[in-house]
């Protein structure tokens, strides 16, 4: 029998450094969304998505009661022991009279990683209560994000296109797919910043968006195009910094 322990060890591995090095970046994401949602205490906060649970935290913080739904059992493991509930599946767990009971509904990293894209904000329309709100997060103007020479490793050996639902309109046609009304967005300043290039390379390895890149190509190319891809943004010290912008759509669900 071959042991299967090489592998949960590294998917450990991978879901601490998506905790401790890449989930922080986009925190400015998060606070901007929970602000013009007005997030607090009168607020039940649903993560789609939602890893290792920072998101999840920051709402708790304001006094939101908040859950989260995450398939990869490492980064859920990680987040139960935040003392946050989060579950594999909505649908299985939680019972059908439950499902639609919280009042915003996000999907910050998992909208532009989903197969199915529309599939996704269906399930968050029907999981939020008439008159709440989904929040929804894609990278912004490809110009604008110099992690796009970085992603393009993804593309090119993957097929994965980050900036899919980068186009004006695009998440706003899924919105209104899911017969959810479009109620306003913005763009939010989101640098990655790293100490050094080893962490940048775990940290956006971590993210999942050059597993099938890896698949491909091996992981040893795709790490080589990677630390080349990164490498101009090396600064005197070592660190690693590139700016990016994100964007984000509100929906309210009507009915």
């Amino acid at each position: 029998m071959v042991s299967t322990q090489p592998t949960r060890t590294r998917a450990r591995q991978r879901a601490r450094d998506w905790a401790e090095i890449q989930e922080r970046m986009l925190v400015p994401l998060y606070e901007a969304v929970y602000d013009r949602l007005d997030v607090g205490p009168a607020t039940s906060v649903l993560g789609l998505g939602c890893r290792s649970g920072l998101a999840l935290l920051l709402a708790a913080a304001r006094g939101a009661e908040v859950a989260g739904l995450e398939p990869e059992a490492e980064l859920r493991e990680l987040a139960q022991d935040r003392a946050l509930r989060v579950l594999s599946d909505v649908y299985r767990e939680l019972s059908p009279g439950l499902a639609a009971t919280h009042s915003v509904v996000t999907a910050f990293e998992h909208l532009s990683c989903a197969a199915d894209p529309q599939a996704l904000v269906r399930d968050a329309a029907a999981l939020t209560l008439r008159g709440g709100h989904v929040a929804l997060a894609v990278w912004g103007p490809e110009e604008r994000c110099e992690t796009a020479g970085v992603l393009d490793v993804a593309r090119r050996h993957g097929g994965y296109d980050a900036f899919a639902l980068a186009a004006p309109g695009a998440v706003e046609s899924l919105v209104t797919a899911a017969g959810l009304r479009p109620a306003g967005g913005g763009r939010v300043y989101c640098p990655y910043a790293y100490p050094d290039l080893e962490s940048a390379l775990r940290g956006l390895l971590s993210t999942g968006v050059f597993d099938s890149a890896t698949e491909s190509a091996g992981e040893r190319q795709v790490e080589k195009e990677l630390r080349e891809a990164l490498f101009p943004f090396a600064r005197g010290d070592g660190s690693v910094r590139m700016e990016n912008v994100f964007r984000y759509v509100i929906a309210e669900r009507i009915h």
